[in-house]
């Protein structure tokens, strides 16, 4: 998958907004159920925010290990919340996010 252009991720950010966090990682960290939910959402919506309650160094390294576990993207994060972005192409065309061009 090649890396999200700054016109992409803009274009996701604004898609982001409307949407509300499908799962929220709190003070155990990222269990392997979550992980499940999580793998489950992308594949069914490509875009997701996730809430990540915990204090800020361990938040970013959770975030970290799960961009890297979900080979997704990170399309942005303010504060605890946190949008990943992962294409699937088994999806319906009709039903996949468009991306403009690079």
């Amino acid at each position: 998958m090649m890396p999200l252009s700054t016109h992409q991720k803009k274009y996701l950010r604004g898609l982001c907004h409307a949407l509300q966090p499908v799962v929220t990682i709190a003070d155990k960290g990222l269990s392997e159920t979550v992980g499940q939910e999580i793998e489950t959402a992308l594949s069914h919506h490509e875009l997701i925010k996730v809430r990540v309650r915990q204090d800020r160094d361990l938040r970013q390294q959770t975030i970290e290990a799960l961009v890297h576990s979900m080979s997704a993207d990170a399309v942005m994060t303010i504060g605890q919340v946190l949008c990943l972005y992962r294409p699937n192409p088994k999806r319906p065309a009709d039903k996949r996010i468009k991306l403009p061009k690079a």
